[in-house]
């Protein structure tokens, strides 16, 4: 194996080729893999083909597995990895599109998944990009009045909060009872790996700023996801079938586009790894 690192963009992204990752990989290209993916937030490891089992066998290169919280999605054959499909629907029969408006996985959780990683089984012809926000880059070009404003605040996220105008697939009886139903995290993270600041929001997940009302923290909320989202801080990333993709949930928010044929399957298999307590 030959493998090649290029950036992407100056700031987001990084694509390996050169790799398969059926096979046994040494030190140094795992060490090489695990640098893009810190350095550059998004790692895209093209033309791969793969299980779901070698899915789950690859990404723990990167880490442990982190266990998913909505169960119904899991796969008979590989209860970790989940699939990601436009097939599914709500119980009132409206279309269940995965992804949709900018978040970051799982922020509900005490800890919560470091990274999400998605495999492209199947695409439709055209559209269905899924754009990428760097946080990094969105916190330090925030004003330092903004900057020392925010400083000390924590939010408190929930599975699903009230306000948002997204809504998610309900939680399995079970799962209910092993997801937390609130928790908090700063909104400045500081990145474990390299120790640069980020903005940490969630407009799917946080119900509000411990300390503010819901008329002071929601506008501020809207204000910094206003900021972060500019197209100065984003990566967007255009599938092609056999692409393997992780991101750092840590410092990026992510949103899949529905802009394709939705009579043309997309479908994609997912996985989650281990993170630590935001801090």
């Amino acid at each position: 194996m030959s493998l090649t690192i290029t950036k992407l963009s100056d700031h987001t992204g990084a694509q390996a080729t050169g790799v398969d990752l059926t096979r046994p990989i040494d030190d140094a290209t795992k060490a090489r893999l695990n640098a893009a993916f810190t350095e550059q937030s998004v790692l895209v490891i093209r033309d791969q083909a793969m299980t779901p089992q070698q899915v789950l066998d690859a990404v723990q290169l990167f880490g442990e597995v982190f266990i998913q919280h909505n169960t119904r999605f899991a796969l008979p054959e590989c209860p970790q990895i989940h699939y990601i499909s436009n097939q599914d629907q709500f119980p009132d029969g409206t279309r269940y599109i995965p992804g949709e408006g900018y978040h970051t996985d799982h922020s509900n959780d005490a800890r919560p998944p470091k990274a999400t990683v998605l495999f492209a089984v199947t695409l439709p012809d055209r559209g269905g990009d899924t754009q990428y926000v760097n946080m990094h880059r969105a916190y330090e070009s925030l004003s330092p009045a903004m900057q020392v404003r925010i400083a000390d605040l924590k939010a408190i996220h929930v599975y699903q909060n009230s306000h948002s105008t997204r809504k998610l697939m309900g939680l399995p009886d079970a799962a209910k009872e092993r997801v937390p139903n609130a928790v908090l995290h700063p909104i400045v993270r500081t990145h474990p790996e390299t120790g640069r600041k980020a903005l940490y929001i969630n407009p799917i997940r946080i119900e509000g700023i411990l300390g503010l009302s819901h008329a002071e923290a929601l506008p501020l909320l809207d204000t910094l996801l206003e900021h972060a989202i500019q197209p100065a801080h984003q990566y967007r990333h255009s599938w092609r079938k056999g692409d393997l993709v992780l991101w750092d949930n840590r410092c990026l928010l992510h949103k899949a586009n529905g802009d394709y044929d939705m009579n043309q399957l997309r479908y994609l298999y997912r996985v989650m790894l281990k993170g630590t307590v935001p801090n």
